[in-house]
């Protein structure tokens, strides 16, 4: 049986950026090679990994210091209740005759 790929990251500070490892078992990626792709072609994904990996990944990025950006993820949701708990104090305020 195959073992599961691997992928994991670590921040880089001197190259400002990311390092990634891709393994499996024993064995470790060296490089990518880009083939270009044929116009109306469809491109296959260069790699497939599982949820264990996927979620590995995300935790080794979220350690290297990286977030969703705005409006993506729990820092979009964050936004949107703090938008909307304003707009609840301003209805509140305003039906209590209070200056806000």
């Amino acid at each position: 049986m195959k073992e599961k790929i691997e992928l994991r990251a670590v921040s880089a500070p001197w190259h400002h950026g990311v390092e990634l490892l891709v393994r499996q078992g024993n064995s470790y990626g060296t490089n990518i090679i880009l083939d270009p792709i044929k116009k109306g072609a469809v491109a296959e994904p260069t790699m497939r990994i599982d949820m264990d990996a996927a979620q590995s990944l995300m935790d080794d990025l979220w350690n290297a210091g990286l977030r969703p950006t705005e409006g993506a993820g729990s820092a979009g949701s964050l936004r949107a209740t703090e938008n909307h708990l304003s707009d609840m104090r301003k209805i509140a305020f305003k039906k209590l005759s209070i200056d806000s």
